[in-house]
C-alpha cells in the first residue's frame, strides 16, 4: 500500500475564508449566536427551577401557579387528570405562537423543520460514526443491512413516540396532552414509577455517553503517540482533568455555539477520511466483506449501530417547538435517510480500505503519523467540547429529581437564595466528573462499551418502550398490521438487547485480561 502524503497546504487560509463565508450564510441563525440558540439541545441560561433539557417548560395558570402535570415541566394533563384550569391543549398543526392562554408560550422560541433536522442529525451522526467500519469488520454485509434497517425502525419509533403525545378531542382535532418521554411513561407505567424508570434510563444513557467521550480521548491519544511514555489510561486521566471545569457550568450558551462548529469540524474530518479512502480504491479488499455472521462479535456491532441512532429523548421537545408541526414526519424521514446512507457508505468504504486491520476508531488506521496525529488531536478537542452537553443534561436530571428542595424532593435545593450554587452542590458535580473518568479508566474499551450501551438503554429507549407505549395509549385505535409491527419491533429490541448485553459482558471479561491499573 503506497504511503499517504499530506497535500500541500498552500492557499488553505484563503480557502478557509471562502468556506467560512459559505457555511455562515447557510447555517441557521440559532447556530451563530441568534436569539434561539438555546434550542440547540442546550440551555440559554440556568435559573432555579429550570427543568431538564428533555422536557418542556411548564405552562402556568392565570394565577401564576404551575398547571397540573409533571413536576417542574410538561404540559398540563400529563398526570391524566385533565388539562388544568383555563389552559387548552395545543392543536398538532398549530404554531408555537398560536396559543395565547395566560401567556403560556410567550418565551418559547420557534424553530423550522430545517433547524429541527439539524438537531436530529447532530444527535445521530456524531463522533461515534468513527467506529462504524469496525462494525462492518464483525458484521460484514449484515452490518450494512442493519445500518439501514435500524434507521428505518428508529425513524418509525420516533414518529409513534410523538404520536403518543396526542389525543383526539371531542371535536375530532388532534391535541397535545403530553409533553415528554417522561410524561408518556407516567401515563403507561403510572405516576409513581413511570418517570423514575425513564429518568433512570436517560441518566444511564447520558453518563455512559460522557464516559465514552473520555474513553475515545484515550484511544485517539494513544493512537497518535503509540510509542510514547504515557499509556491509554493515563491519557484518559489527563483529558479528564481538562473536563473538571465542566462542574462549574451554569449555562451552555457559549457551548451550544461551539458544539455547532465542532460538528462542522468533525464533518470536515470525515470528508478528509472519506477522500483518503477513495484515493485507495484500487487497493480495496472487496472479498473481505463477509456474508456470514460472527455470532460473538456481531451483537456488539449491532449495539454500536443502535447507539448511533438514539435520539428519542430529544424528539418531544423538538416537535413541540416546530413552527409547522405537520412537517415533523418529513423532517424525521429525511434526517434518517441521510444518516442511513452516510453511515452505511462510510462504514463500507472504511472497511474496504483497511479490511482486517480496521481499528475500533478508524482514524487510528491512517498510515501517515503526522496526518493521523493531526486528525486525532482535532477529534480529541471535539470530544472534550462535546462532553459538557450530556454532562449538563445529566446534572439537571439529577438536580430536578433529588435536589429541588423539601418537600418536593428528599434533599434541599442546590441553589442558594442569591441564585448561586451551594458549595456542596459544586462538590457533587466535581465528583460526577471524577466518576465518569474513573469509569472510563476501568472500562477502557470503546467499541465494547458503546455496544453495551446500545444493547441496553438504546434498545429500551429506541425500540421497546416507544412501541409498548404506542400499543397501550392507542389501544383499540390501531390497525392489525400496526399492532403486529409494533410487537415485531419489541421482539427485535429484546432479541438485540439480551444477546448484545450478554456478548458485550463476555467481551469485557475477555478484554479485562490485560488487567486494571489498581
Amino acid at each position: 500500500m503506497p504511503k499517504f502524503r499530506v497535500p500541500d497546504l498552500g492557499g488553505v487560509q484563503a480557502g478557509a475564508e471562502i468556506m467560512w463565508t459559505a457555511v455562515k450564510s447557510a447555517v441557521p441563525e440559532s447556530c451563530l449566536g441568534g436569539p434561539d440558540e438555546k434550542l440547540q439541545f442546550a440551555k440559554f441560561g440556568r435559573q432555579r427551577g429550570d427543568v431538564e433539557m428533555t422536557s418542556v417548560k411548564a405552562p402556568t395558570t392565570p394565577g401564576g401557579g404551575a398547571a397540573e402535570g409533571e413536576e417542574g415541566g410538561g404540559l398540563p394533563g400529563e398526570d391524566g387528570q385533565g388539562q388544568g384550569p383555563g389552559i387548552p391543549p395545543r392543536p398538532r398543526e398549530a404554531s408555537v405562537g398560536s396559543c395565547s392562554s395566560a401567556g403560556v408560550e410567550n418565551d418559547i422560541q420557534q424553530i423550522t423543520e430545517w433547524q429541527a433536522g439539524w438537531n436530529v442529525t447532530n444527535a445521530i451522526q456524531g463522533m461515534f460514526i468513527v467506529s462504524l467500519p469496525y462494525a462492518v469488520l464483525h458484521g460484514g454485509y449484515w452490518a450494512l443491512v442493519a445500518m439501514i434497517g435500524i434507521a428505518y425502525i428508529c425513524c418509525y419509533t420516533g414518529k409513534i413516540l410523538v404520536d403518543c403525545l396526542y389525543e383526539i378531542d371531542e371535536n375530532g382535532q388532534w391535541v397535545r396532552v403530553r409533553s415528554s418521554y417522561k410524561g408518556i411513561a407516567r401515563e403507561v407505567f403510572g405516576k409513581k414509577w413511570g418517570g423514575k424508570i425513564v429518568n433512570t434510563a436517560q441518566l444511564i444513557e447520558l453518563l455512559m455517553t460522557c464516559i465514552l467521550y473520555v474513553v475515545l480521548c484515550g484511544d485517539l491519544m494513544i493512537g497518535s503517540f503509540p510509542n510514547g511514555p504515557i499509556d491509554a489510561r493515563s491519557w484518559m486521566m489527563i483529558c479528564g482533568m481538562v473536563l473538571i471545569p465542566c462542574a462549574f457550568l451554569r449555562n451552555l450558551h457559549h457551548v451550544s455555539t461551539l458544539s455547532f462548529w465542532c460538528m462542522v469540524t468533525h464533518l470536515i474530518i470525515n470528508i478528509i477520511i472519506f477522500a483518503y479512502c477513495l484515493s485507495m480504491a484500487p487497493y480495496w479488499a472487496w472479498s473481505k466483506v463477509m456474508f456470514r455472521i460472527d455470532i460473538l462479535q456481531f451483537p456488539i456491532a449491532l449495539g454500536i449501530i443502535v447507539f448511533s441512532y438514539t435520539s428519542h429523548i430529544f424528539l418531544p421537545t423538538l416537535e413541540y417547538n416546530l413552527i409547522d408541526r405537520s412537517k415533523f414526519t418529513c423532517m424525521l424521514n429525511w434526517s434518517h435517510v441521510a444518516a442511513a446512507l452516510f453511515k452505511s457508505l462510510f462504514g463500507y468504504v472504511g472497511f474496504l480500505t483497511w479490511h482486517d486491520d480496521t481499528e475500533e476508531v478508524i482514524t487510528n488506521n491512517l498510515p501517515n503519523p503526522g496526518f493521523k496525529c493531526f486528525v486525532n488531536l482535532i477529534l480529541v478537542v471535539k470530544a472534550l467540547l462535546s462532553y459538557p452537553l450530556p454532562f449538563y443534561a445529566a446534572v439537571e436530571l439529577i438536580e430536578m429529581t433529588f435536589f429541588k428542595g423539601r418537600p418536593k424532593t428528599t434533599f434541599p435545593s442546590v441553589w442558594a437564595l442569591d441564585g448561586e450554587l451551594k458549595v456542596w452542590a459544586l462538590a457533587i458535580r466535581v465528583l460526577l466528573v471524577v466518576f465518569t473518568i474513573l469509569m472510563a479508566i476501568s472500562i477502557p474499551h470503546f467499541a465494547i462499551l458503546m455496544g453495551l450501551i446500545g444493547s441496553f438503554t438504546g434498545t429500551m429507549l429506541s425500540f421497546i418502550w416507544p412501541c409498548y407505549f404506542h400499543l397501550k395509549i392507542k389501544a383499540g385505535k390501531l390497525e392489525w398490521h400496526d399492532v403486529a409491527y409494533d410487537w415485531f419491533v419489541i421482539f427485535l429490541g429484546f432479541l438485540f438487547g439480551i444477546i448484545g448485553i450478554t456478548t458485550s459482558f463476555y467481551a469485557l471479561i475477555e478484554a479485562f485480561q490485560i488487567g486494571l491499573p489498581f
